[in-house]
């Protein structure tokens, strides 16, 4: 059992599980579900953090700190301490639809995972 991070957009593989959508904003144009089961847009940078990277108004490193803070609320911890556990009973993943993980917010998202004791795999 485990965590895959993904990108929405890849062809989905039946190992990956339950797919939730860590994105602040769900894509236009899309079915709902076509890309994810279940959306948890808590996981996602928030709406302010997302448009100042967006709009390179920050650079990377303050985003990452930036994000890493939010992550840290009591929601953020929950909802990592819940994937975590997930991860050692059932094969899920998360994800978003951004091009370059390195750039991403799900890149930190799979070390604050691995932190929380999650099962992630490549």
């Amino acid at each position: 059992m485990s965590i895959r991070i993904v990108r929405f957009g890849d062809r989905r593989r039946k190992v990956e599980g339950l797919r939730v959508g860590t994105v602040r904003f769900p894509p236009r144009g899309l079915p709902k579900g076509s890309l994810y089961d279940t959306w948890l847009p808590e996981l996602a940078p928030s709406r302010e953090l997302w448009r100042e990277i967006r709009e390179e108004r920050i650079a990377w490193r303050q985003f990452e700190r930036r994000y890493r803070a939010e992550m840290k609320t009591p929601a953020g911890r929950h909802l990592l301490a819940l994937l975590a556990a997930l991860s050692h009973r059932t094969n899920l993943s998360v994800g978003c639809y951004c091009a370059d993980e390195q750039h991403c917010h799900r890149s930190i998202l799979r070390e604050l995972l691995v932190k929380e004791g999650a099962e992630v795999v490549a």
